[in-house]
């Protein structure tokens, strides 16, 4: 195979399916991860002039790290990994679910990590190994709302400098791409999506794309191992009380 390969987990459907679009408009070999969205990857995957589909259930962390192991061992130039999939239930900062934190925490931190410790292992690569790790914005701008999907996103956060330091060798890179509100969430209208993506200082919507070419500009290795960048047109530079879903709501989506 001579194109380098790139394996986008929950590549299937939303963001991650727009990341593995454009990479392979870049001229990449793209491997789509998916849960349960089969006629999505196989229709995304045909699409495609080089890609192949993955399943695995990231609620299990052997199975994905078993995943990794098997894709290094015949990619013979898998340059990035990107750690896009996660799940977003809702749980109040007043009242923690321990079963929904358990879950979220093994899809959203604890296996995500553990496939980078494997990527970074065993993957051969061209000029190093790029690992992106989907976060969010709310780093930097946390509010009360999803406790547990936002601790899980500060507890991935934690991995990026120390698998830099740590289990990256002095050409591979890893990074941290923070999207701001990009896609519907839950059950948010129309008028409330146009509202909620724009409170953010540009007042502007920013789109799936943006995210997909801020993934193709790390996969270059350009920035330091350990950076994060924000793609949000300034979301996480406020003080946001409320996520945006009820934000939007409470301004009457309009």
């Amino acid at each position: 195979m001579s194109r380098p390969a790139v394996l986008v987990t929950g590549g299937a459907a939303r963001i991650g399916a727009r990341i593995v679009q454009a990479f392979a408009e870049a001229g990449w070999h793209t491997v789509i991860h998916y849960r349960g969205s089969d006629d999505e990857a196989r229709a995304l995957a045909d699409s495609l002039p080089s890609a192949e589909i993955v399943q695995c259930d990231l609620a299990d962390g052997d199975a994905a790290v078993a995943m990794v192991e098997a894709l290094a061992a015949r990619l013979p130039d898998w340059r990035v990994l990107i750690n896009n999939a996660s799940i977003f239930p809702y749980d109040p900062v007043t009242g923690l679910d321990p079963a929904t934190n358990k879950a979220v925490m093994q899809v959203n931190a604890e296996t995500p990590a553990r496939m980078a410790q494997a990527f970074l292992a065993t993957a051969r690569a061209t000029g190093g190994r790029r690992v992106i790790h989907i976060t969010d914005q709310k780093l930097e701008n946390p509010n009360p709302d999803f406790f547990s999907y936002t601790m899980s996103k500060h507890a991935l956060a934690a991995t990026i400098p120390m698998l830099a330091t740590g289990a990256a060798g002095p050409d591979d890179r890893v990074y941290g791409l923070a999207p701001g509100a990009i896609l519907a969430s839950h059950d948010q209208n129309e008028d409330e999506i146009e509202v909620s993506h724009r409170l953010n200082l540009l007042k502007r919507k920013t789109g799936p794309d943006e995210v997909a070419a801020a993934a193709l500009m790390l996969a270059q290795g350009y920035l330091r191992s350990g950076e994060t960048i924000f793609v949000d047109s300034g979301q996480h530079l406020l003080a946001q009380p409320r996520d945006v879903i009820w934000l939007a709501r409470e301004m009457g989506g309009n």
